[in-house]
């Protein structure tokens, strides 16, 4: 999880060194800008806990793939389940 927050830093950064090119140029956008790098940054910080989330949640039941059915059977069957 460290590095992913390492690796959204990074983007950020490089975010914030291209805007700043683009402002040393004379280039303006109006939608780029510290405040939208900001949001995208915080939609990124959102975005891995809530990925990370998910994936444990499709591992972890069994509905999807004809192997997990399998796997839940056995489970009940041995009592683990």
């Amino acid at each position: 999880m460290v590095k992913t927050k390492q690796y959204i830093a990074m983007i950020g950064g490089a975010l914030g060194a291209l805007l700043l090119f683009f402002q040393s140029l004379g280039f303006q956008v109006d939608w780029f800008n510290e405040n939208t790098i900001n949001s995208f940054i915080n939609f990124l910080t959102a975005l891995v806990p809530l990925s990370f989330a998910l994936y444990g949640v499709y591992k972890n039941q069994y509905l999807l793939t004809k192997k997990a059915k399998k796997q839940e059977v056995v489970l009940k069957e041995e009592g683990l389940k």
